[in-house]
């Protein structure tokens, strides 16, 4: 049986898109490396990253902040998943799904609430995922240096809020989003 792990990162941003990686396991992998990427540091995440990617068959799915406004976050994650299920070049037979929501018209998978913790290959693509994300956020900081992305990665941290009150919303912004929606309407 052929099974693949999906996890996504960064539905609770204020800013950039939401990623989501889909892993197959190969038989080299080192199982004691894989936990919830939140419980690793960034360094040695991004270390085991690279193990993952040498020992498995991945694929990385994005939905942009349009498709985050146009949809809504649960949708526009489920959507990042289904793209990254599809570019996957092996099929899985069953496909293990982080959370309680699957993408529509995927056939053979299991949803489990905190699969990240529980599950080896879910935790793989939690990795895989977070840092295709942060490395994303920590390029857009190099141009977009007031918001301190390249360490709270979108998230809306005291640093983030600052950037956003004194330099004002940007197009990779989450404009539905509270704060930033917030600021649009004042």
């Amino acid at each position: 049986m052929i099974t693949a792990g999906v996890d996504e990162v960064g539905r609770g941003c204020l800013a950039g898109p939401v990623v989501s990686a889909a892993v197959i396991l190969k038989k080299g992998i080192d199982l004691k490396l894989l936990k919830d990427s939140k419980k690793i540091s960034f360094k040695k995440r991004e270390e085991i990253s690279e193990h993952i990617k040498k020992n498995s068959c991945y694929a990385i799915g994005i939905a942009s902040v349009e498709e985050i406004l146009n949809l809504n976050i649960l949708q526009a994650s489920l959507l990042s998943m289904s793209r990254a299920i599809e570019k996957l070049k092996i099929k899985p037979s069953l496909t293990l799904i982080d959370g309680n929501f699957a993408p529509a018209g995927l056939k053979n998978y299991k949803t489990i609430i905190n699969g990240d913790e529980k599950i080896k290959v879910i935790s793989a693509a939690s990795i895989i995922a977070k840092v295709y994300r942060d490395r994303f956020m920590i390029k857009l900081s190099e141009k977009y240096s007031n918001y301190a992305w390249e360490r709270n990665f979108g998230y809306g941290t005291k640093a983030h809020l600052e950037g956003l009150k004194n330099f004002g919303v940007t197009s990779h912004h989450r404009k539905g989003f509270k704060p930033i929606h917030k600021i649009l309407s004042s």
